[in-house]
């Protein structure tokens, strides 16, 4: 299978998506970050000096979800009809899980847009505890769904 984003002189283009289907597309993403037992209880009691860090990080992600053809050249725009953002406190990491979810009617699926929602959450999760915690670890990041069109359904396993 060859790489679609490069044509036949092996310059990069954006994919011409023209003839395909418009069909349902949804894509998840998954993400984790790590930190310090006392950085994670900081941020799941609400003590945060900058304010609520999960809330904010969940914003932060619907909204890089919208911006996603904006910041990786080659994706193409597209209207995206749902975005979600769920965090999971997991005193286990410690740390918190991060699945991103993205939906669209179109000609191109929305995975990027979830690897960008979920990237972004986690990425401002640590842009809000920097200040407690520098050696926070961010990591995990990856398709956990992604459905519609003619590639079909791949779930990770």
């Amino acid at each position: 299978m060859a790489l679609t984003h490069f044509d036949g002189k092996g310059d990069a283009h954006m994919v011409d998506v023209s003839d395909k289907a418009v069909t349902d597309r949804i894509a998840q993403a998954a993400a984790w970050i790590k930190m310090q037992p006392e950085t994670f209880d900081i941020i799941t009691e609400g003590r945060a000096k900058k304010g609520d860090v999960l809330g904010v990080a969940r914003l932060a992600g619907i909204m890089a979800a919208k911006r996603t053809a904006d910041l990786i050249p080659l994706c193409h725009p597209l209207p995206i009809t749902k975005v979600a953002v769920e965090l999971e406190p997991d005193a286990t990491l410690p740390g918190i899980r991060i699945m991103a979810t993205v939906k669209t009617t179109g000609q191109t699926g929305v995975e990027m847009e979830a690897l960008t929602a979920a990237s972004t959450a986690a990425l401002t999760i640590y842009d809000m505890s920097k200040a407690v915690d520098k050696g926070m670890e961010i990591g995990g990041l990856h398709v956990v769904l992604k459905d519609g069109g003619k590639s079909g359904r791949y779930e990770a396993s």
